[in-house]
This record gives C-alpha cells, sequence and structure tokens, in this order.
C-alpha cells in the first residue's frame, strides 16, 4: 500500500509547498484550481524553479511526480502530495483522511495518478476539451444578473397579461368571481380556508383589490428588473402571484403558472439582500506574487468576474436550488412520455398529431405540419432525448454545461416558434442562463477573458454559504426526489410522512411535478359558442385566438396568455358537467357582461345580448397546401354534434 515517503527537506519552506512539472499543461490547468481551493494557505512553484533549493529530492523524482513539502520538511508524492495539499482546505479533508485509513483508496489513488502522468497530452485534451482553458470552479455574477432581469420581465408579463383578463375571469362581473369563491370556501370548511387558499384576497376580492394586486405585480416586477431591493421584490412577488393564481381558480391550473411561482420562490435565496443596484463591471485582479509564484505562471486566459465590493457573492444553496428545478422540469418532461404508456411517443409518431391538436398553434405550426413524416419522427426522438439526457449534463464540466444549454434553449425556441405556450418557453430559457459562467459571459461581452485571483474567504469563487437557502433544500429535497422517481414509477405511492409534508406545502406552489404532453391528444374538435334572438338562426362567437373561422390564420399571442381561449382547448375533452366554468360564461354572455365579451374577438350581438346560447361541437384540422390555396382556408371542419343545448337567462332564475 502507497505510503508517505520518509524523505525530509533540510531547508523546509515557510508555507507548505506545492512542486509540479511547469512543462506539463494538465499540471498547469488544475493547478490554478487548487491555489483557489487552498486559499492562499498553500505555496506552489515549478520544480524547474524549486528544485535547486531542495537537494535532497532527486529531479528525476520531480519529473515522475508531484512533491508536497510541509513547514516541518515532511515530503510526500504523486497523489499523496496532492491530497495532503487540498486538506488545507477543511472541506477537502476527507481525502488526505481517505488516502490514510480507508483501504485500497491509496492504491487506486497512486493507480490513477499514475496513469495521468503517462499520459499527460491525453489527460490535458480531455480537460480543455470538458473544460476549456480554465479549470477553476467557475461563478456566476452575470447569470445571476441575466436571470433575475428576465424573470422580472416574465413576471411583468404575467402580471400584464392578467390585468387585462381579470375582470372577466374572477372579477365581480366575471366567470369565477373571486368575491363569491373565497366566502364560499370560507363557509364550508372554516378557518381551514386560509391555510388551505393562502392568498391575499382574503382581505379583500372587489374588482378594485384586484387591481391592486396586479398593479403592485407590475411595479415590483420593474423593481426586479432594474435590480432595486430584488430579494424583496421576489418576496413580494411571489406572495402577489400566489394570491392571484388562488383566487384565479381554474383558470391558473398550469404548469407555467407554478413553474413561476416555484422559480420565484427559489429565487429569492439566490438573489442578492441590497436596496439599490451597484455598478456591475469584469476587472481584471492582479495575483499577489510570492516567491514561488512569479505572475508568468497565469494562464494566459482566466475566468472574470465582477468585484466584491461592487457585487455581493452568489448564494451556492440557491443557485443550485434553480439548477435541480431545470433539471427536474425537462428530465420529468422527457421521462413521462415514456411511461405514461401513450404509444405515439414510443412509435415516434406523437408530432403526426401535435401540430394541430395543440391547444394554440401558430402559422409555423401550421407549416411544421407539412414536414416530411422522417422529419417528424426524428423530431420526436430529438425532442426525447434532449429532455432526458441534456439534463444530466445540467451538473458537467463547461463544455458538456453549454452543449446542455444550447439545446435546451434551441428545444424551447422550436417549441415556442409552432406553438402558443404564453411564459413558459421564456421562464425555461431563463433558467438556462444559470448554465452560463461568468467565463463564458465575459468572452460574450469582451471578446476575450480578463485573469482573476481570490484570497479571501469571501471573494474566493464569488459564493457564500446561504443557510435559509440550505434549509429549503433540506425541506424540499426529498419532495423533489420523490417527484422525479413519480416520473419512472408513476403508480408508485410516497412514503406517508413524505406524502404528509408534500399536502402542507402544496398550498403554496413552492415545489411541483412537471411533465408537459404526457399523453399526446389525437384529435381536435372545438367547441363553437352560438348565439340567436329567435331560436332559429344562429351567429357564432369569435374567441380571440382559438380556431374558430376556418380562413382566420393561426396567431401568436405569447408571451400573453389567453386564459379562456386555453381553458376552451381543455373544455373540448370533457363534458358540460365538468366545466361548470363554461356554463358561467353563456350566463354571462346572455346576460351582456361586458367584462366577459371583453375577452371575445367578436361578439355578434353587440347592442342587445341574445335570447338563446349554444355549443356546437366541431372537428377540426389543418387543411392541406393545395387546399390553403384553392379555398383560402387555414383549417377544415366538420359538425360533430351539440355540445351544450339551448340555454336561455330564464333557466338560470
Amino acid at each position: 500500500m502507497p505510503n508517505k515517503s520518509s524523505l525530509r527537506v533540510s531547508n523546509a519552506p515557510p508555507k507548505p509547498l506545492l512542486i509540479w512539472d511547469g512543462e506539463c499543461d494538465f499540471c498547469r490547468l488544475w493547478i490554478e484550481r487548487w491555489r483557489e481551493i487552498t486559499e492562499g494557505k498553500v505555496d506552489y512553484a515549478t520544480y524547474q524553479e524549486a528544485a535547486v533549493r531542495f537537494p535532497e529530492i532527486p529531479v528525476d523524482q520531480f519529473t515522475r511526480a508531484m512533491a508536497f513539502i510541509k513547514p516541518d520538511g515532511d515530503v510526500f508524492f504523486a497523489a499523496d502530495a496532492v491530497y495532503r495539499s487540498l486538506a488545507y482546505r477543511r472541506s477537502r479533508r476527507l481525502l488526505a483522511w481517505s488516502y490514510d485509513r480507508v483501504p485500497g483508496f491509496a492504491a487506486v489513488s497512486e493507480t490513477g495518478y499514475g496513469f495521468i502522468a503517462r499520459h499527460r497530452n491525453f489527460a490535458s485534451a480531455v480537460t480543455r476539451l470538458l473544460w476549456g482553458n480554465d479549470v477553476r470552479r467557475p461563478t456566476y455574477f452575470w447569470a445571476r444578473r441575466w436571470f433575475l432581469r428576465a424573470l422580472g420581465t416574465i413576471y411583468l408579463i404575467a402580471f400584464v397579461s392578467l390585468w387585462v383578463q381579470v375582470n372577466g375571469l374572477v372579477g365581480s362581473d366575471g366567470m369565477l368571481p373571486a368575491n363569491q369563491f373565497l366566502p364560499a370556501v370560507r363557509a364550508q370548511i372554516g378557518p381551514d380556508a386560509y391555510a388551505l387558499l393562502p392568498t391575499l384576497c382574503w382581505f379583500g376580492q372587489s374588482d378594485a383589490f384586484l387591481y391592486f394586486l396586479c398593479g403592485s405585480g407590475v411595479l415590483f416586477s420593474l423593481l426586479l428588473i432594474f435590480g432595486i431591493a430584488p430579494a424583496i421584490s421576489l418576496v413580494a412577488l411571489f406572495v402577489l402571484y400566489l394570491s392571484l393564481t388562488i383566487a384565479g381558480q381554474i383558470f391558473f391550473n398550469f404548469q407555467w403558472d407554478v413553474l413561476l411561482l416555484e422559480a420565484g420562490f427559489l429565487s429569492i435565496f439566490f438573489a442578492p439582500w441590497r436596496l439599490w443596484p451597484r455598478r456591475f463591471s469584469v476587472e481584471a485582479v492582479v495575483p499577489a506574487a510570492n516567491n514561488f509564484h512569479p505572475a508568468g505562471d497565469m494562464p494566459a486566459t482566466a475566468l472574470a468576474t465582477p468585484s466584491r465590493q461592487q457585487e455581493p457573492p452568489v448564494s451556492r444553496a440557491g443557485l443550485f436550488l434553480l439548477k435541480l428545478l431545470l433539471f427536474k422540469l425537462m428530465l420529468m418532461s422527457g421521462v413521462v412520455k415514456l411511461t405514461s404508456g401513450d404509444p405515439s411517443w414510443w412509435n415516434l409518431t406523437a408530432l403526426d398529431y401535435h401540430y394541430w391538436s395543440q391547444p394554440l398553434p401558430t402559422v409555423f405550426g401550421w407549416l411544421a405540419d407539412k414536414s416530411p413524416e422522417w422529419f417528424k419522427h426524428f423530431s420526436v426522438a430529438f425532442c426525447i432525448v434532449i429532455e432526458i439526457v441534456a439534463p444530466f449534463f445540467i451538473w458537467a464540466p463547461r463544455r458538456l454545461r453549454l452543449l446542455a444549454c444550447g439545446l435546451l434553449v434551441f428545444l424551447q425556441i422550436m417549441i415556442a416558434a409552432t406553438g402558443n405556450y404564453c411564459f413558459f418557453n421564456l421562464l425555461t430559457i431563463a433558467l438556462c442562463l444559470l448554465l452560463v459562467d461568468d467565463a463564458v459571459a465575459a468572452s460574450l461581452r469582451r471578446g476575450a477573458r480578463l485573469d482573476r485571483l481570490k484570497h479571501t474567504a469571501t471573494e474566493r469563487r464569488g459564493y457564500k454559504l446561504s443557510i435559509p437557502a440550505v434549509a429549503v433544500f433540506i425541506l424540499t429535497f426529498p419532495i423533489n426526489a420523490w417527484l422525479i422517481f413519480s416520473a419512472f414509477k408513476p403508480l408508485a405511492r410516497p412514503p406517508r410522512a413524505l406524502a404528509n409534508v408534500y399536502e402542507r406545502l402544496e398550498a403554496f406552489r413552492i415545489v411541483n411535478g412537471y411533465g408537459l404532453f404526457r399523453v399526446m391528444t389525437k384529435d381536435r374538435c372545438e367547441i363553437v359558442l352560438e348565439g340567436s334572438t329567435d331560436g332559429i338562426d344562429w351567429l357564432p362567437y369569435e374567441f380571440k385566438w382559438k380556431p374558430g373561422d376556418v380562413k382566420r390564420a393561426p396567431g401568436w399571442c405569447a408571451p400573453h396568455q389567453p386564459r379562456l381561449d386555453w381553458q376552451m382547448w381543455f373544455a373540448a375533452l370533457e363534458t358540460p358537467q365538468e366545466n361548470r366554468w363554461l356554463i358561467a360564461l353563456v350566463f354571462r354572455l346572455l346576460q351582456d357582461s361586458r367584462d366577459v365579451s371583453g375577452l371575445l374577438r367578436r361578439n355578434p350581438f353587440p347592442d342587445k345580448p341574445p335570447r338563446y346560447i349554444r355549443a356546437m361541437f366541431y372537428r377540426y384540422r389543418f387543411t392541406t397546401v393545395d387546399e390553403r390555396h384553392q379555398i383560402g382556408a387555414w383549417w377544415k371542419r366538420e359538425e360533430l354534434r351539440e355540445y351544450l343545448p339551448a340555454l336561455s337567462l330564464d333557466q338560470f332564475r
């Protein structure tokens, strides 16, 4: 079993010293990482400079392995030298301890070290392939700034999008009035309603109060975009959006709503706690010289970070939580497609249906539907591979991490081009920004990376320990692990204790499962509302974005979400009895509610409401290229049956 050398030197250095081969490119790369880990507690020098000071050590020994010399004169070589030098950082002491006490660990370590020493060029090539020219732990100052601004923009979009619809959805004259819903829940279940439905709307459910929540959301979104009190703004945004989500009832049952809440909540522990933005710049920090580290030993290109005095350090736990969210979102989305039992994902035919059966397709969706069958099948396989494989690269070295970022962003752009998924794609792309470290950011901004070396504990790697973020991780990780496992085993049940914790947290939407399109919709039926003054002649209501008039091109409304149009797609998958809100829609139109009719593209009865309203059921399909040229229609439809019989206002009294 390898053991420490009995060799000692008489001219011991005042500080621990690691001596390495200055002609070894692999050593040069990793020495800079170790220098950062040991934080000035260990000196580093090439044997070409230092060998003359230690004649007790043969030169050929230096060429074979690194040497570590302690201030008491003890000398260690190879893997043992590396472990003992890193042990000067508390979190790395386990390596040296394992080398001394774990059977077989030293032998395996020395064997691995010997292999790398004999194949230095290969090891250097692999290192550069995976990490690039700098293997030091990356920092994420720019990513934090980009992400928080993007998140503020997405919050702004979400609040403005809701603000222009809130009256017709849950206002006092809307389909599902919040001022009726919340008191009814309170009367039914008592004081437990406050815990089950945590919303500020308990303090008020008037239209003015809903406006106040939306307006406050816009204000705090702008503060977050401009970097003013980011953490406080995020707390306010989470509370405001959660309040509106609960008051919004079925109109907020979308995965991007809970994704925004979970991302917004975790970002509270990632954002810097400060009031005012600080000047943010990338600058070079000249390394401190010592006897065994001339400035020329530093790599020509290194990592760029902002000055410590200008930008607070990044919460490592907060960053991990957000990366875990991206990992969970993408992995679950891919796995559930294969475990749902839907054969269209296994036989790669899902896109044969998707482009025309999705809720709100775009014109590009119509064009994509005309692509060759082999390309659609390839696209399905490509999507599944990206969603299942790429998430694991989130935790990989820089080059693989950037590859994952590029693939995930590309997938989101393709999805956004062919369908209107509101702010979901933007939010996913924003999470992907957290995979771009400062080295890449600096190269994108300035064309080259600048040099830096950090010495203080606060500065090292630009990270800080966030105890609240660690607490959130400890609380939510078992649930996240179970949710990911449930994607692989959909019928499995969680342990009772875990289920109880999840049940308590579920009301706050801070830890959620995901999985878009686990079962592909293979038919497209549309509900067309029609009104009549005499029960004989019927005129259709036209929605703003969902298919209706076959000659109207599929529109592009994202990142705005027309929530009524989306709900109409889901209603077509169910019966009228399962969609009581649809009955409320008919009732409000018969009442001539301007708030509700304002959600529509065209009201065929602008002056006086109709006497009757009914719902007809149609099957819709995209037209072919030839049909499009011949009849000028984007859709073709077939009447199936009556979905909802004619209703009059008298029937609601």
